[in-house]
């Protein structure tokens, strides 16, 4: 009887198992088999538990800068990140290194290396202002030219070709596309980009973001998986207000990051866990899967940091993954080295069973 019952607890479980993931999908209908599979297997990951990510994790950390096999993450835990963010900032000017000096087929190796090892790639492009050609960070207004008939159109399609051409050179050793997160236009509630909130109305917002989409499935791209990612929002109406539909996004992201510690310790973890429960009710309704698309606190200046708020943050909420930035300079960096002052408790903190880095990610077996 007691081998009976357990069995049929484990048919049950697989029954739910099956069921939950018949109702999530890609919203790319042409979606290569393994993005679909990949798609499928995050939303069972998030059953289990979150993938930490770094940015930029294998290219560069304190102390070094292209060291085959480097990362901080591993430096501190003996293992590497589960989720890797890379950038595609300055592809547009056809130009070898991305904007923080990556070299665009280091990157693509890169990506390869973390698909093999059964980690996950996300990507950002904190593209020129195509109006002006100055960086991502130039506010003159843009969007309206870049849309279908404005005067920089052409311009701007042809950058999002030479995006289309990196995505489909994505291969794994079979030769089939590798499964990708893409982040286009990401803390659009923010006025720090040029598309940002104040430069273009929610509309051209709308339309800028589904036209992207729409140019990448006409160029025959097929290995994407789209992230909507917000900065920090206020309520359900707020992170809504640009969003470009559910036919046009996959993951329900937002980017947060902690400033003034220790004063703000416990409205951050507040914070988090609002924004956390308004992306995950919406995502439970309309199957979509949520992450922490960006976070941290630069220097990481709280020694429990870890384990004491961005745990309790993220609490018992249902997440794919949560990534913090890169470790750009001594002064600005958020996944610790060895010897920094959380280095410790993040070595507890990755230990905990719900947080998954890149070995235990592989027996997750994302790409089967």
């Amino acid at each position: 009887m007691k081998i009976y019952i357990k069995y049929q607890l484990l048919f049950l479980l697989l029954m739910m198992v099956i069921t939950l993931n018949a109702q999530y999908s890609p919203i790319d209908k042409f979606a290569t088999p393994q993005t679909k599979i990949f798609y499928k297997n995050l939303v069972r990951q998030t059953q289990k538990g979150f993938m930490f990510g770094h940015q930029d994790d294998l290219a560069y950390g304190i102390g070094w800068k292209e060291v085959e096999g480097e990362s901080d993450v591993k430096r501190v835990t003996g293992q590497y990140p589960a989720v890797f963010g890379w950038d595609l900032g300055h592809i547009e000017l056809d130009s070898s290194k991305n904007l923080d000096g990556v070299s665009f087929e280091k990157i693509k190796k890169y990506i390869q290396d973390v698909h093999a090892q059964g980690g996950v790639n996300t990507m950002t492009w904190h593209l020129r202002n195509p109006y002006n050609g100055k960086t991502a960070w130039d506010v003159d207004s843009v969007v309206k030219h870049i849309l279908i008939n404005g005067d920089k159109y052409s311009l701007y399609q042809s950058w999002l070709n030479k995006v289309a051409v990196f995505f489909k050179s994505l291969k794994d050793e079979n030769g089939n596309p590798i499964p990708i997160i893409f982040r286009p236009f990401h803390e659009h509630n923010g006025s720090w980009f040029w598309w940002g909130k104040n430069h273009c109305s929610p509309e051209e917002y709308k339309q800028l973001y589904q036209d992207l989409v729409k140019y990448m499935s006409s160029q025959g791209v097929h290995n994407v998986v789209y992230a909507y990612s917000t900065d920090n929002f206020l309520d359900e109406t707020d992170y809504l207000e640009r969003y470009p539909g559910n036919d046009f996004v996959d993951i329900l992201g937002f980017d947060s990051y902690q400033k003034n510690a220790p004063l703000s310790n416990k409205q951050f973890i507040s914070d988090l866990r609002r924004m956390l429960s308004t992306i995950g009710n919406y995502g439970k309704k309309y199957k979509k899967i949520t992450a922490i698309t960006e976070t941290g606190l630069e220097t990481i200046s709280e020694s429990k940091w870890w384990t004491n708020i961005l745990l309790k943050g993220i609490n018992n909420h249902k997440i794919s993954y949560v990534l913090v930035w890169r470790n750009g300079r001594p002064d600005h960096y958020y996944a610790p080295y060895p010897q920094q002052i959380s280095a410790n408790n993040f070595k507890k903190f990755t230990k905990n069973p719900k947080v998954y880095l890149g070995q235990k990610i592989k027996t997750s077996k994302l790409y089967n």
